[in-house]
């Protein structure tokens, strides 16, 4: 367990008065969040050494998706065509994402543990602006191997999307690398301490951003092939801002359809909810790549590996053992984080956040300190186990011990072999790398080559 040296005379203080490294010792309690102008608002930077201290494993994690995302960008740049713009798509997506979950009260349920690097009043760690591109863009490329339908490719897209991130999921949680809303409607149904929603989520929300990037490239852009850039710069800038921007709220339209009426109307639980999505989509990318290829390049490819790839399927080992082997060298105890998070308060105020379908639902305003059903964390590691005071939105929470190390192990272990058997055969097994210097053939190519013909 991590010794703290407790004080009461840092029970509450403004950010402005405080440094970095006293803001991250455990049992800081603030409950007013002031900053020393616009630049202490925006970045935050502190020593790694204080974020290993108290959170070990969060800082390993953080390192894992950098390398990600330099990964991912190298390749993108290596592989040249639309790829560059791919990653800025997924850059923009995932920053509209998270800005618009801070920014709207009904969506601003979960909050992260504080990084070395760190912007918006400390909730938008640098790392996770780099984890969609580890998501999304690994997903897509794998994906873009299959040659699958334009209608079919992005909820495949999704689907890839959930496999990278169930592991990353399921263990950061449990060892406090951020911390969910206590009573939110939306993630109540849990799987290990992860909303069920949490998957939907990132299924929908990728699947949106495919959607998005390849209907706009061929409704603005002029180009040759599905990854060649176009003659305009113009329009490759405009069609992927407005797929970055346009994805998130595609993702929230998906929602509409099956989890609002079923969860919100008949209170079915959020496990079935996903399962239907994950169900529909696997459907539809299993009769798309059911679909017979007809074009030039299907029938005479050879199998060619750039060695960009080989880079990103590195990534994706790592990532796939990072997650593995936290819960059996790491101890979820030993983390202490002290950040931002649900502001404590009385048990019995409520509040109702609004659905886009239009359906208010009741949750409680504050996190109770002494009635509350997230079991990743305590207060065990406070002195005399006491939990934050009233009004606290900066504060300390303890990480809490595995119940069973080997279910961790054997639930990661197996999502880490599904996973090598999907890259693998995507990446090894299907039409190579080839696929992102073709030129447009098919439909699309004899739509073109009619219109040549006419004039």
């Amino acid at each position: 367990m991590v010794q703290i040296n407790f004080s009461p005379e840092n029970k509450s203080f403004h950010i402005i008065n405080m440094s970095g490294e006293d803001l991250l010792t455990p049992g800081t309690e603030l409950q007013e969040l002031k900053f020393n102008g616009f630049l202490d608002w925006f970045i935050s930077v502190t020593d790694p050494r204080v974020h290993w201290k108290y959170q070990p494993t969060y800082v390993i994690s953080q390192i894992v998706y950098l390398l990600g995302g330099l990964a991912t960008l190298i390749h993108a740049f290596a592989r040249g065509g639309r790829l560059p713009w791919l990653w800025l798509g997924i850059l923009i997506h995932g920053f509209t994402v998270e800005c618009l979950c801070y920014i709207s009260p009904d969506v601003d349920n979960f909050w992260h543990s504080q990084t070395f690097i760190i912007f918006f009043g400390r909730r938008f760690p640098l790392h996770i602006m780099m984890l969609y591109s580890c998501f999304i863009y690994n997903s897509f490329i794998a994906v873009s191997k299959m040659k699958l339908p334009s209608w079919a490719e992005p909820f495949a897209v999704g689907l890839g999307a959930v496999l990278i991130d169930i592991p990353y999921d399921i263990v950061s949680v449990r060892f406090a690398h951020w911390f969910w809303h206590d009573t939110d409607p939306n993630i109540y149904d849990r799987h290990y301490w992860v909303p069920w929603n949490s998957y939907y989520f990132h299924a929908a929300f990728a699947a949106s951003f495919a959607f998005w990037f390849n209907f706009l490239r061929r409704k603005l852009c002029q180009s040759n092939g599905k990854w060649l850039t176009g003659k305009s710069f113009g329009r490759e800038l405009a069609a992927t801002v407005f797929a970055g921007v346009l994805g998130p709220f595609g993702g929230i339209l998906l929602f509409i359809p099956i989890y609002h009426p079923l969860h919100d109307g008949y209170k079915i639980h959020s496990e079935v909810t996903f399962f239907i999505i994950f169900t529909i989509f696997l459907l539809i990318t299993w009769t798309g790549d059911r679909t017979p290829k007809t074009d030039d390049f299907a029938k005479n490819y050879k199998q060619k590996v750039h060695w960009a790839t080989l880079l990103l399927c590195g990534h994706l080992v790592i990532h796939y053992l990072t997650f593995l082997s936290m819960p059996i060298f790491f101890n979820p105890e030993n983390e202490v984080a002290t950040g931002v998070k649900e502001t404590i308060g009385p048990c019995d105020e409520y509040t109702s956040i609004m659905t886009v379908s239009g359906k208010a639902l009741p949750k409680r305003k504050y996190l109770c300190p002494t009635d509350y059903d997230e079991k990743y964390f305590d207060w065990s590691c406070l002195p005399g186990k006491k939990p934050p005071s009233n009004g606290a939105r900066w504060y300390t929470a303890c990480g809490v011990p595995l119940e069973n190390r080997a279910e961790y192990i054997v639930i990661i272990s197996l999502i880490s072999v599904l996973a090598l058997g999907v890259f693998y055969n995507l990446h090894f097994r299907s039409f190579g790398d080839d696929v992102f210097t073709v030129k447009d053939s098919g439909e699309q190519g004899l739509k073109k080559l009619s219109k040549k013909k006419k004039t």
